[in-house]
């Protein structure tokens, strides 16, 4: 049986919560896991990040897929839609100009699941113990750390580190990229967006997500308290899926 939970917290400095989340099931039960963070404007980053969650999982309410081969198509279709139009919606409005959104997608069925994002929002898996990023940001930091010029460690306060090169609304063509894992029993798949990632370390992550007596929906809310209690510089938004047991869904 897939499991989800997600929270999401303004943080202790913003003035407004622009990440966005949720949960979906469609006709055949599969599970969609959307987190957006948006960006752009005063209103614009709020606009962009409902509106590609909103969308996706209206699309995906429809569809009746049970495996990552058709999810992957789909999604594909849905992320390029999408994004051209975002693009139309800030052409039209003056106050929306600029306006984009990161977004990390987790489509999970009984035994697998199926990544995708645009941006430095993003995923990982808590699997006998093991805790792993299953993407790669899309940054200019991380391409500088890529190329060597700079270190892990020096990205984390480059002052460059909010520059995306990719994400929903900001070029007319986008690469998202796609990723398929196995989904054991009590696997947990953690979507997340940056104000968790730039508070907390991945031990500090892991810790929490290894607490067996929190409640899915306890463990979002302590990573979040987590975050804001050693900062809180951005928003937080975090969601969990977990395929427990591995029953019938």
């Amino acid at each position: 049986m897939i499991k989800t939970a997600y929270a999401s917290s303004i943080g202790r400095i913003r003035k407004s919560n622009q990440d966005f989340v949720q949960v979906f099931k469609n006709k055949s039960a599969a599970t969609m896991a959307v987190v957006c963070d948006g960006m752009g404007g005063h209103q614009g980053g709020d606009v962009a990040s409902t509106m590609a969650v909103s969308h996706l999982g209206h699309s995906f309410s429809m569809t009746d897929f049970d495996d990552c081969i058709s999810a992957h198509k789909w999604l594909e279709v849905q992320l390029n839609t999408e994004n051209e139009t975002i693009l139309k919606t800030a052409d039209r409005f003056p106050d929306l100009n600029g306006m984009g959104t990161t977004i990390v997608v987790a489509i999970a069925f009984k035994h697998a699941a199926l990544i995708a994002h645009l941006g430095d929002s993003r995923a990982y898996s808590y699997t006998n113990g093991q805790f792993t990023q299953l993407v790669e940001d899309h940054s200019l930091v991380n391409e500088l750390v890529k190329m060597g010029q700079i270190t892990k460690q020096q990205a984390k306060h480059h002052p460059q580190k909010n520059i995306i090169t990719q994400a929903l609304g900001v070029s007319s063509t986008i690469d998202p990229e796609f990723r398929q894992i196995e989904l054991h029993d009590n696997d947990i798949i953690l979507l997340c967006t940056d104000g968790l990632t730039n508070s907390l370390s991945d031990p500090q992550i892991q810790q929490i997500l290894a607490t067996k007596d929190l409640s899915l929906k306890d463990r979002c809310h302590k990573l979040i308290n987590e975050a804001n209690r050693l900062g809180g510089g951005d928003n937080i938004t975090v969601c969990l899926v977990t395929n427990e047991g591995g029953g019938a869904q």
